[in-house]
């Protein structure tokens, strides 16, 4: 075919692929190759192929498979502008493997940054590259809206119904390899490889990461593995120690599956209702959020605690109805409550896994709001565990089951209430491996600190399904490794008093984070003290966002449902 019979575009992309081809034959994903001479249409990226050499993990390449113009819609904060929406497979070693598949946004008018976005649970879909940052802000635009190019991935398999709680490809190496952090680098690498074909450039000016709890893995995952490729992350409600939960998660489970074990969302009304009259007031006022956790944790004893003046516990410890709870249902909570410790030896060396912050957690009780439904299905969700799990278990039971059966011991038909995850027998070997692939938990980061990177973590207090306390041991083992002083020039953990896990009808975050990681990385501003704002419980009600050991505390006058009003304590 001659040159003449050629769009002007199609020929810029034969010369920009001929010209990388050559340019990484020894590549590794190395960004410093020369970038196109031109800028690339939209529709010009199709059909584009990315060498296996140009990515830094073993695969056989990839390919853009769509690539569309997207018209500016939207007002204000909620604009994006016009964009094209790119779709791309990468293609694995093992044929048997499902390829990773993503998508980018590459705006006409492109402020020279990109934004990786995480995912949830199990991934299996490709977050909304549209979207915005876990917890974003409500007033300020998304990244894409802000001249983002942004992009994010399903980890390397398409979920089934289960959706964020689908393991089946745990059957294959490759698949659990991807999910367990090499899809990040992957993915990586072939968005900038688009992007520098996109705008004729060599590799974007800033790099940013954000994603909540398998997405806040992610995170934390990119900055200890890639820290060459990243100039800042923001991980929410973080789950860290993904395997070492797994195996929190399996003691759970066997603990609610006991018989009467299962509260009811009645139950867990009286539960909540009982931590709230026991413990709103340790923090100097009844707002209806506990922001002093570890006072309520060192004294609410279900046991012994009152509800509305009346016992919490049944007369006699038998199940009398919704408005108390049995024995067999507070040694169920207690559980929650309380850490697993491993008795043998883990790939990861973790020893344990702590418990959660259970008074005073909304574990899915009646309430009105929409957004309660998810809470629900985050946490303890509406049927007891059994075999087979129902998939209307507890999200972190399922999450289990699935570990088990496909992780674990690879066996669909596997009744995985039989596997003890303090001893596991046969299958603890499987399981330290695992713990090896997935516990995120390297506590030195002098190689992403030295480059100037900046990590910002947040958690709520009140999660049902990734450990706050998890998020605190990781933070105190960092700043034990590197010094706290040296930690505080690249490193902020806050806490949120009433935050769920990624959604909360008690207090809904939302806080501008992104502009605080921006000044940080390109201005060299430390953050300063900041607010997050309720957008469900209160709407319109903020409060200081601590930082870790910290807590807001009222200050004794003023409007509870302002910030102002409130200072940060330790004690």
């Amino acid at each position: 075919m001659r040159h003449s019979q050629l769009s002007l575009g199609r020929l810029f992309l034969l010369l920009a692929l001929s010209s990388s081809a050559l340019l990484v034959g020894c590549g590794g994903g190395d960004d410093n190759i020369s970038p196109p001479s031109q800028p690339l249409n939209c529709a010009d990226l199709s059909g584009m192929t990315i060498a296996p050499a140009s990515i830094g993990l073993p695969t056989t390449g990839a390919t853009v498979t769509s690539a569309t113009p997207v018209a500016a819609a939207g007002s204000g904060v909620t604009a994006t502008p016009d964009y094209c929406k790119v779709s791309a497979a990468i293609s694995p070693i093992d044929p048997a493997a499902p390829k990773i598949m993503m998508q980018i946004a590459l705006p006409n008018t492109w402020n020279h940054k990109v934004m990786m976005f995480g995912g949830g649970g199990y991934d299996g879909t490709i977050p909304d590259v549209a979207g915005n940052v876990p917890a974003g802000p409500t007033a300020e635009a998304t990244p894409l809206g802000r001249g983002y190019a942004t992009f994010a991935s399903d980890s390397g398999h398409q979920a089934n119904a289960l959706g964020s709680q689908d393991g089946s490809f745990g059957l294959n190496n490759e698949a659990v390899n991807n999910f367990s952090g090499d899809a990040l680098k992957k993915t990586r690498d072939v968005a900038i490889a688009i992007i520098n074909a996109r705008y004729a450039v060599n590799g974007p000016a800033k790099a940013y990461f954000a994603g909540g709890s398998s997405g806040g893995r992610e995170a934390l995952e990119v900055a200890q593995k890639w820290p060459q490729d990243w100039d800042g992350v923001i991980a929410l409600y973080p789950a860290g120690a993904a395997a070492s939960l797994d195996l929190q998660f399996g003691r759970i489970t066997r603990a609610l599956a006991q018989p009467g074990a299962y509260p009811n969302a009645a139950k867990r009304k009286v539960l909540y209702d009982a931590s709230i009259q026991a413990c709103d007031m340790l923090d100097g006022v009844a707002d209806g959020l506990i922001s002093n956790i570890k006072a309520c944790n060192a004294t609410f004893n279900p046991a012994t605690a009152t509800v509305n003046g009346r016992p919490l516990r049944c007369a006699g410890g038998a199940d009398t109805g919704d408005t108390c709870l049995s024995d067999a249902q507070i040694a169920a909570f207690n559980t929650i409550n309380t850490p697993i410790t491993f008795d043998y030896s883990l790939a990861s060396g973790e020893t344990q896994y702590p418990g959660f912050n259970t008074w005073g957690t909304d574990f899915g009780i009646p309430n009105a709001s929409p957004l309660q439904v998810a809470v629900s299905f985050l946490s303890l969700n509406s049927a007891q565990p059994a075999s087979p799990m129902p998939n209307a278990a507890p999200y972190g039971s399922v999450f289990w089951d699935q570990w088990v059966r496909f992780f674990v011991t690879r066996d669909p038909n596997f009744n995985s209430l039989t596997l003890d995850p303090q001893n596991p027998g046969a299958y603890q070997a499987r399981i330290s491996a695992l713990t090896g692939l997935q516990d995120v938990n390297k506590t030195d980061l002098t190689a992403f600190q030295s480059k100037g990177g900046k990590v910002l973590i947040a958690h709520g207090m009140s999660d049902a399904l990734v450990s706050t306390r998890a998020t605190e041991q990781y933070v105190d083992r960092v700043r034990s490794t590197m010094g706290v002083a040296r930690v505080d020039t690249f490193l902020r953990y806050y806490e949120i008093p009433g935050y769920g896990h990624a959604a909360s009808t008690v207090f809904n975050a939302s806080w501008d984070s992104l502009t605080t990681l921006e000044n940080w990385v390109e201005r060299g501003v430390a953050p300063p003290p900041q607010v997050v704002s309720d957008t469900v419980g209160i709407p319109g009600r903020t409060r200081p966002l601590c930082q870790y050991p910290a807590w807001p505390k009222y200050a004794g006058s003023g409007d509870v449902n302002m910030a102002s009003n409130f200072a940060c304590v330790n004690q």
